[in-house]
């Protein structure tokens, strides 16, 4: 209970990172600076979710060494996660020089406001390897039981970014790019935190020279895991690019709406996402130990705890929406207020769906398995790309709002279907448990 708090303050702490960045923003610099980094926003939610992905699938190799009891192992594996994180991170940075402009027209990104998203997710990516380090040591530091010292350091570097926002925006007037330099250093400090930390008093996390040795069983472990993860969270926010291209089509007003209720949104979802990233630490290190049921009754309690938390925030969303919106963007045109109160009201008790979804997806990695979550992912990717072509054009944002839920509803029949009823993963559990 106590390790789901953390990563529920954890969440909400991360999205303070843009959060901040949003409502700064918009009180400041109007509806037009919002709409521009609204339409980056796509692209940065796939960086953040790839970075993320990554973390989360290498620390699941040491979760599972820690589990096992097997030290020597795990220390390889941390070797092992600081080597590939340094390769992803320099093939990211580079690419992302040549591919952000073009990808921001592809987006359909308005002509008036493409200039100053481009200042702000290129500053972000030009730094990626700070994104980076801090998923990769939070998620090491969680492998091995410690979510308190992840948190403390989130909250003090959140709490920094604040006041360098509210620095470069309003002291120096550096716009959107003053925002995405103040995200930048914010987390560098979380990094070096928690490195000081690690250095100090989680040493089982030092490797030595002997633990960066090449061993491909390892490697393929690692990358398989880490990548799974990645990619998985990439389809899902590549889906969210081809979505935005359609959003972008309805004008900046729109944007800016859709910005300030996505980020209240990703508020709401912050108690599912800490129950499901509780969910795959707790199911990877009691497979390392072999004990299956225990997973199992994991799993039915944070349905349980998913549709509590469905009931209260619908009664709280639902009637403060427009207000919510109106405190978050600093804006008075009602196209942007209107349109924001809609999605949240609309998408509010549709997270019960997303309190099946996610802990099972995350159950189904943290088991070893790694092409079943994958594909609800493409389910996601594809279904967008259907809304975006034929929906959007006809329905305009009602389309917008609808999309996600309707897609969530079938991935769930595959998620679910996958972990209880799917024959290949009940062997591979009764295998495990007649083993042990």
């Amino acid at each position: 209970m106590c390790l789901r708090f953390r990563s529920f303050f954890s969440g909400v702490f991360q999205q303070l990172y843009n959060t901040m960045d949003t409502v700064i923003i918009g009180h400041t610099l109007g509806d037009e600076a919002l709409a521009a980094m609204g339409a980056a926003g796509a692209v940065y939610d796939l960086l953040i979710g790839f970075a993320l992905g990554i973390g989360n699938g290498l620390a699941i190799v040491t979760a599972r060494s820690f589990g096992s009891g097997d030290g020597d192992y795990l220390k390889r594996s941390v070797a092992a996660s600081l080597v590939i994180g340094v390769g992803i991170t320099a093939v990211i940075t580079v690419a992302a020089r040549f591919i952000l402009y073009p990808f921001l027209e592809v987006l359909n990104t308005p002509a008036e406001i493409i200039e100053q998203s481009y200042a702000y997710i290129s500053t972000i990516t030009l730094f990626i390897g700070v994104m980076f380090a801090y998923n990769l040591c939070a998620g090491l530091l969680r492998a091995i039981g410690n979510s308190m010292m992840p948190l403390v350091f989130l909250i003090l570097s959140s709490l920094l970014n604040i006041v360098l926002d509210l620095f470069f925006i309003t002291q120096l007037h550096m716009g959107v790019r003053g925002a995405a330099v103040a995200t930048v250093i914010a987390q560098g400090v979380s990094v070096l935190a928690c490195l000081l930390y690690i250095w100090k008093k989680a040493k089982i996390l030092i490797p030595g020279r002997t633990h960066f040795v090449w061993d491909k069983e390892l490697y393929q472990e690692m990358l398989a895991q880490g990548f799974s993860m990645a990619f998985m969270s990439a389809i899902v926010h590549a889906g969210t690019a081809i979505l935005q291209s359609g959003i972008n089509s309805l004008g900046y007003l729109v944007i800016a709406g859709h910005v300030a209720a996505r980020k209240l949104f990703m508020f709401l979802m912050m108690p599912y996402m800490a129950v499901s990233q509780t969910v795959s630490t707790f199911v990877a290190q009691n497979y390392g130990a072999a004990q299956m049921g225990r997973i199992r009754r994991a799993l039915k309690i944070s349905y349980l705890c998913g549709a509590v938390l469905t009931a209260g925030i619908t009664l709280f969303t639902v009637p403060l929406a427009p207000w919510m919106v109106q405190m978050l963007s600093g804006s008075s045109e009602a196209v942007v207020i209107e349109n924001g109160a809609l999605y949240l009201q609309v998408v509010a008790p549709c997270l019960m769906i997303l309190a099946l979804l996610n802990p099972t997806r995350f159950a189904l990695q943290s088991i070893g398995n790694k092409i079943l979550p994958i594909l609800s992912s493409v389910i996601e990717l594809i279904g967008k790309y259907l809304f975006v072509a034929f929906l959007i054009p006809r329905f305009q944002y009602m389309a917008v709002i609808f999309c996600e839920p309707v897609i969530w509803a079938f991935m769930d029949i595959e998620l679910l279907w996958s972990f209880w009823r799917n024959p290949q993963v009940l062997a591979a559990r009764e295998k495990c448990e007649k083993y042990f």
